[in-house]
């Protein structure tokens, strides 16, 4: 237990309104899934309940694909990572492997009808191990036959920063996107090999693809541009750039910085014309004197204009982000019922756990937000913001401030460490500053939301959320002390974890989860829970543990894969970082209702469709390219009623 928890934590933190129902029915017998959140605004509901929750029980496999595309990490390739959530459309189902390999299927039997192989160079030093989150799709209405080339195009994004466009019915490249169906995503300002990759599919709309990107964490203060940027669907020309903190141009401000790069799932407004963009910290993360100020619009939601990325509105969930509080889930565009009126919202959650629902169309907040005091940075050279926003409604998703007196252990003793670690650290409670001392992060750099989102029922007007609840120990290290007894000694501070060297700033940086000397969580469990939030009330309606850390431990487990849900009154999930299970919750009342085990944990959102009168569900199951103790599995597995 001691290495799995090891390994899993240390490894895992290196780095217009819509239709009511959101599957687009081709057919009275199929339905399909045609965007990675299903609908454009990503609210991964499904209007199927041939599936429900009077008989789910009964789900069982109904085929497995095995991708064959599996790296352990041992010599020069990364470790991989499965994450793909597939897209259904014209009766085929497309997935990604963490070699950015795209596979065709058919979604009856699963059986291979093509692939397509970009030729990634695997051993490109992404900080996210070799990981793919899915692909999007365009169809050329203007195209004068069904059997036009390129007709329907597939987009992926590579590791290896590359955008690929290819023939959704035969596999091939479309030869007039770009050099032979791909352009560099590289010219960049800043751009380093290793330090920039894609992860996450594009978004598609009004005839451009637009892609961000992803650029490691804590290794200096100047990175690479975060800026987004969108291609013609056809030719592959650039045709407009977006920089969340352009470039400092004054020669006489003080200015080192990078990254604030929408490394996460975008998604569109078709009838509105505007693109959704969640952007991440800029860098270095844990410290901030070379990047004075709020650092708009790092830690925000952006709203663009499709067609030339002119800037709309914008809102900042974190100023002058000191925790890695990136904004990782993605927006969801729902329509909410507030005070007797129907509202075109955002709604928009991150690692602090706090939720916010934005007016679609101004950014103002539909739930009051309010500017509070928070903790100063005590240290030197760093000028933390004097206040962060809080939502007045709904209530944080997760627990924000922890005392002595909350030490949690599997025994006395345990309890006692771990009360005599809490007691040596800063605890203030949420947006407290690191320090050279130590502070309590309260969340931690993995949750509340990251990257796995939610999911929203326009019929309930219920949303739910995977939350993790793990605070993390911070410090910082001078600059003199780190480079002097070496990058990842462990006599800086006397314990193993993760080293950031921050080059160009004065410190470096330390964290680790705040663990017993059994590598227990010193918090009380549940340590990852599901919950339904009332988005009309804006309440907590449930929460529940999700999964189990360990045999032997109360329940409650980290996750990054996130939910859907059903007309079916089930709310399917996996995700569980070392717990191999996919779920049914029971939307109404949080009990979980069914379970099935998988060949390896399934970090990734499942999906559902309908063909033949069938309703499928659909997970990938291939562990966790940061997680070593986990195991590893090249499965996608669909499930059926019998």
């Amino acid at each position: 237990m001691k290495e799995a928890f090891v390994r899993f934590v240390f490894l895992l933190v290196c780095s217009a309104l819509f239709p009511q129902s959101a599957t687009k029915a081709t057919s009275s017998q199929t339905s399909e899934w045609p965007n990675y959140g299903n609908d454009p605004g990503g609210m991964r509901y499904s209007s199927l309940s041939q599936i429900n929750n009077a008989n789910v029980t009964t789900v069982k496999v109904a085929w497995t694909f095995h991708t064959g595309d599996i790296s352990d990490g041992k010599g020069e390739r990364r470790r991989s990572g499965f994450e793909s959530t597939p897209i259904m459309v014209d009766g085929t189902l497309y997935v990604t492997t963490p070699f950015n390999r795209i596979v065709a299927l058919d979604p009856v039997s699963g059986r291979q009808r093509w692939a397509f192989d970009p030729r990634i160079d695997p051993t490109w030093q992404s900080g996210d191990g070799l990981t793919n989150r899915g692909v999007a799709t365009w169809v050329d209405t203007d195209a004068k036959s069904p059997e036009t080339p390129c007709r329907r195009r597939i987009f992926e994004a590579t590791i290896d920063a590359r955008l690929v466009a290819i023939d959704a019915v035969t596999g091939k490249p479309c030869a007039d996107f770009g050099n032979g169906g791909e352009v560099t995503l590289r010219d960049v300002p800043g751009f380093h090999a290793g330090w920039y990759h894609m992860t996450s599919p594009p978004a598609v709309i009004d005839d451009v693809v637009v892609v961000g990107s992803a650029i490691d964490d804590n290794a200096r203060s100047e990175m690479p541009s975060g800026v987004v940027r969108a291609f013609d669907v056809r030719t592959g020309k650039l045709r407009w750039s977006w920089d969340p903190i352009p470039p400092n141009k004054s020669a006489n401000a003080k200015w080192k910085s990078g990254a604030a790069n929408a490394w996460s799932i975008m998604t569109v407004d078709p009838e509105r014309h505007l693109v959704f963009i969640p952007t991440g910290s800029a860098s270095p993360d844990f410290f901030g004197g070379e990047r004075p100020g709020d650092n708009k619009w790092a830690n925000s939601v952006v709203a663009l204009r499709a067609a030339t990325g002119e800037f709309v509105w914008g809102f900042q969930l974190v100023h002058h982000d000191l925790w890695d509080y990136d904004v990782a889930s993605p927006p969801l565009l729902a329509t909410v019922e507030h005070e007797g009126k129907k509202v075109p919202a955002v709604i928009i959650g991150d690692k602090t756990g706090f939720l916010f629902v934005l007016d679609r169309d101004t950014g103002k907040p539909v739930f009051p937000v309010e500017e509070r005091p928070v903790p100063k940075s005590d240290t030197p050279g760093e000028v933390s913001s004097p206040t962060q926003p809080f939502p007045v409604a709904p209530p944080p998703l997760v627990k924000q401030k922890y005392s002595a007196d909350d030490a949690w252990g599997i025994n006395a003793e345990e309890r006692e460490e771990c009360r005599k670690q809490l007691e040596s650290l800063r605890l203030d409670g949420i947006f407290t500053p690191p320090s050279v001392n130590g502070t309590l992060s309260v969340p931690g750099n993995i949750g509340g939301m990251n990257w796995s989102g939610y999911a929203f029922d326009p019929n309930s007007g219920v949303l739910f959320a995977n939350v993790n609840n793990l605070p993390f120990k911070v410090r910082l290290i001078p600059r003199a002390d780190f480079d002097a007894r070496g990058k990842r000694t462990n006599e800086r501070i006397g314990e193993e974890g993760e080293y950031g060297s921050q080059i160009g700033a004065p410190f470096a940086m330390f964290r680790r989860p705040l663990f017993s000397p059994n590598f227990v969580p010193c918090i009380p469990p549940p340590w990852g829970t599901l919950t339904a939030v009332d988005m009309v009330r804006g309440t907590i309606k449930w929460q529940v543990p999700l999964g189990s850390w360990h045999e032997g431990l109360p329940p409650g487990d980290i996750s990054l894969g996130g939910p859907i849900v059903t007309a079916g009154k089930l709310v399917f999930i996996a995700g569980t970082a070392l717990d191999p299970y996919i779920r049914a919750f029971d939307s109404e009342t949080g009990k979980e209702l069914w379970k099935a085990e998988l060949p390896a944990p399934g970090h990734a959102t499942p999906m559902t469709y309908e063909i033949g009168g069938k309703q499928y569900l659909v997970i990938a199951a291939g562990g966790h390219a940061k997680i070593e103790q986990e195991p590893l599995s090249d499965a996608l597995i669909a499930f059926a009623l019998p």
